[in-house]
């Protein structure tokens, strides 16, 4: 039986989630100091810029492979080599009418994250941005999410970018596509592959049961994790951000909050960077609805946090390795610090209760599931009641990175939304700031500038509580 680079389940349950009205892949919108980027003309570098892309595809294999589907569904998508592969096609330039602004930027951000990427060839594309202001150069990324996760993003970032300014060009390394398989030998290994696979669960249940201290053990953990999933608040609240199918245009707002600020409201608090995050994202939340006149006094707001369950030695692997935890967040009129003091509580039992331990677990099940009822299920997802809003928070790097010897200024994440979330908050620390990128559908939220002036403002306000002015 052949080898095959075959999709997870999860990740291809993101190829079954994608419709015209929802693209899955996942993106960022960055600003570049531009000097480097230009000649001595005063042409932008793009030849230049596809050779430094393309030599350093050998640590991204998966970049230079489409994907196969398996004949008759019988099995999981593959990934096989492109055989008619262009840089090109991937690395693309545009330009906006000088000076472009911010907000200029950020439009053609958004027109090129609502369109579908191309099946049929490598799923990612870069686009860079000349004409901006200042003579800077914007970039617009966007990578399947069937192709990574948000930690994997960010280590494809540090693969491109440097950590000093001192560019040597790489050499480009010969690359010769190995043939796809044919479609009848996919097929009868699929099918075999299908057969084997319950069979070795089976097999792990039985060395598991071999161990009865170790099962015992394990089941109660599953057992509590589980717990955590079936309380008064699994089913989120309506409200006007989950009332209605979204369309295929968005909205893009974003904010920008210093580390320093978040880690000194956590040394005064307690808790974590993520409670003190999701502090500010339910106070802002609870502002943001109480002006469009909905009510918000004892309304928690349910937020699905994704959580990288990606081992140590699995950094720099693309495809996804991903959980996730719901945490419900009051998003009433209370003091900054009891918000917090709240949040830190629920988040504490979900983790001592391995909340994402259950839903790790119900996907690890999928693996086994057959690809139709994968897709049921994955297209269930899209109508699920159980929360409100996705917010997920990526860690980078905390120093300046460089293409091409040009500095990054700043990078905002980009994360798709599902057919009733109409806003995900996706949030990348890189150089001592938290960059949020607000996502929305532009009909259900049209007014999301204002939802990220209301998170900006929620910061400020815990800050002044740990400095003590907001503290009785």
């Amino acid at each position: 039986m052949g080898s095959y680079d075959r999709l997870t389940s999860l990740d291809a349950s993101f190829l079954h989630l994608e419709t015209t009205e929802t693209p899955m892949h996942v993106g960022a919108v960055s600003v570049f100091e531009g000097g480097a980027f230009f000649d001595e003309r005063g042409l932008f570098r793009l030849a230049d810029i596809r050779d430094l892309v393309e030599s350093r595809l050998p640590l991204l294999p998966r970049f230079r492979k489409r994907l196969m589907n398996t004949p008759w569904d019988q099995g999981r998508p593959i990934w096989v080599d492109d055989d008619r592969f262009d840089i090109s096609y991937h690395v693309r330039l545009t330009a906006l009418p000088k000076p472009g602004s911010w907000e200029q930027l950020v439009t053609l951000a958004t027109r090129v994250q609502e369109t579908l990427l191309d099946r049929e060839r490598p799923l990612w594309e870069l686009w860079f941005v000349e004409g901006l202001e200042g003579g800077q150069v914007g970039l617009v990324q966007k990578t399947h999410h069937a192709l990574v996760d948000g930690v994997s993003g960010v280590d494809v970032a540090t693969i491109l970018l440097d950590v000093t300014p001192d560019y040597v060009p790489d050499e480009i390394a010969p690359w010769e596509p190995v043939s796809a398989p044919d479609g009848n030998t996919l097929l009868r290994d699929s099918i075999v592959e299908r057969i084997t696979e319950p069979a070795e669960l089976v097999r792990a249940a039985r060395r598991v049961v071999r161990g009865p201290r170790r099962a015992v053990q394990r089941a109660g953990e599953i057992a509590r994790s589980f717990s955590t999933m079936a309380t008064r608040d699994t089913i989120a609240p309506r409200t006007s951000l989950n009332t209605r199918p979204i369309g295929r245009h968005r909205r893009l707002g974003v904010a920008r909050v210093p580390l320093a600020d978040v880690k000194a409201v956590r040394a005064a608090f307690a808790g974590t960077v993520n409670d003190v995050i999701l502090a500010a994202v339910g106070a802002g939340f609870g502002r943001f609805l109480a002006a469009r006149g909905e009510e918000v006094d004892d309304v928690r707001l349910r937020v699905m946090c994704p959580v990288s369950v990606r081992a140590d030695d699995e950094q720099g692997a693309l495809g996804n390795r991903v959980s996730a935890m719901f945490v419900s967040l009051p998003i009433g009129p209370m003091a900054p610090h009891d918000r917090l003091d709240a949040i830190r509580a629920t988040t504490a039992d979900l983790k001592d209760k391995q909340q994402a331990v259950a839903a790790d677990f119900l996907t690890g099940l999928t693996q086994y599931a057959a690809p139709t009822l994968m897709s049921m299920a994955a297209r269930a997802a899209h109508r699920q009641p159980l929360f409100n809003v996705i917010c997920t928070n990526v860690p980078g790097p905390q120093f300046p990175l460089y293409l091409m010897g040009a500095r990054m200024l700043e990078a905002f994440p980009i994360v798709p939304l599902t057919k009733n979330t109409s806003v995900v908050v996706g949030i990348l620390s890189y150089d001592g700031i938290l960059h949020f990128g607000l996502f929305g559908d532009r009909d259900a939220c049209p007014d999301i500038e204002h939802l990220a002036a209301c998170i900006d403002d929620a910061f400020a306000d815990l800050v002044k509580a740990a400095e003590g002015e907001g503290r009785p």
